[in-house]
């Protein structure tokens, strides 16, 4: 995948661990996310479709379950919890999404799960990427957090083809790949990065990033020079 900037500038590759939106190769990228008849939560006209700038929802989801390997430190550690039942037990997430949501080999579900600071509660929020098993293509985010009795709320959610959500310095930063006609899975035409932080109970987005690939660079046409070697 390209290298994604950021909407404070510069790159964000390492940004949150894997940005898995739109990682493999071959295949047109209708043929590779056509099966989730996906849609947008709170996309508004003329937008990326990561827009959910209403008030939070705090429906209550699952409750946390405590981690059995706590790290040692200063921090303390965030409650673990299942983000599959998380998903699959929201009423927010679609029903093709929840029911496309199955293991890709043994018990092992295409989900990242990312905890920080995002909304200033009392514990840490959650952050859910589920993508597509043969592409890695990310096809909802959402985010969750916890409430007073220990249950989760959703919070935010966007379910386009190919998104990805991670948290920066308390901001929730949701890149969505953007695709033209002819494009591949692993080489799209650009990207959207939309920046939101946490206002008055809601998030509200704070930045916009559009970028557009080079369309020469990345066809697997050529060979790298070989390297020069020198004799003493």
């Amino acid at each position: 995948m390209r290298g994604l900037t950021g909407s404070r500038g510069g790159s964000t590759a390492g940004r949150g661990g894997r940005l898995r939106a739109g990682l493999a190769a071959g295949g047109t990228a209708g043929a590779g996310l056509a099966a989730f008849g996906l849609f947008c939560a709170g996309c508004s006209a003329g937008g990326t479709g990561t827009r959910d700038e209403g008030p939070a929802d705090t429906q209550q989801v699952a409750r946390a379950t405590p981690s059995s390997t706590a790290p040692t430190g200063t921090a303390k550690p965030a409650p673990k919890v299942d983000a599959v039942m998380l998903v699959k037990g929201d009423p927010h997430v679609s029903r093709q999404l929840k029911a496309d949501l199955k293991p890709c080999t043994g018990d092992e579900y295409p989900v990242d799960t990312s905890y920080g600071t995002l909304t200033d509660g009392t514990a840490a929020d959650v952050v859910v990427n589920v993508m597509t098993c043969g592409d890695s293509v990310g096809v909802g985010t959402y985010v969750y957090r916890r409430l007073a009795d220990g249950s989760y709320g959703n919070v935010f959610a966007a379910e386009v083809p190919a998104v990805y959500g991670t948290i920066d310095r308390r901001d929730l930063v949701v890149t969505t790949q953007v695709y033209g006609s002819k494009d591949s899975v692993a080489y799209p035409s650009g990207e959207d990065v939309v920046t939101y932080g946490w206002t008055a109970g809601r998030f509200t987005e704070t930045d916009r990033v559009h970028n557009d690939f080079n369309r020469a660079v990345g066809s697997g046409e050529g060979a790298l020079p070989a390297p020069q070697t020198t004799q003493n």
